[in-house]
């Protein structure tokens, strides 16, 4: 089966981006295949290579970040949720004129528009948050 999985919550501050990770690697485990993961709304904070959580504490985002690399998961950065919460790539950081950017390697900004291939391509489109 193929899925697709929209992210809305945040690293640290809800549990659907965490069970949406344990739902991705239980899945590939099986056999199925993750088309398109799609970070929306605080679900971009999962894409921003500046987290630094205590040594101690799971480190979500590079857990999703070498999920993406190691599985070649199309993952996807709602660029409107990105912006307005700080999610920049070179491009986004260039146009506005930002001192930096922050989206980490393997996740890509784009719209909405990916969201609905990813339900038009995929077997099922789970969503994870609110």
């Amino acid at each position: 089966m193929k899925y697709s999985l929209a992210i809305y919550g945040a690293p640290y501050s809800s549990q659907a981006a965490d069970t949406a990770f344990s739902f991705a690697e239980a899945a590939i485990a099986r056999g199925h295949e993750i088309y398109r993961l799609f970070f929306y709304l605080d679900g971009v904070h999962n894409a921003s290579s500046l987290a630094t959580p205590p040594q101690d504490e799971n480190d979500l985002p590079a857990r999703w970040q070498a999920l993406i690399k190691t599985q070649n998961i199309d993952a996807v950065v709602c660029i409107a949720a990105g912006l307005r919460r700080g999610v920049l790539d070179k491009v986004e950081q260039q146009r506005y004129e930002k001192t930096g950017n922050n989206l980490s390697e393997g996740f890509t900004l784009s719209g909405l528009g990916q969201l609905i291939d990813a339900g038009t391509n995929s077997d099922r489109l789970i969503t994870f948050g609110a």
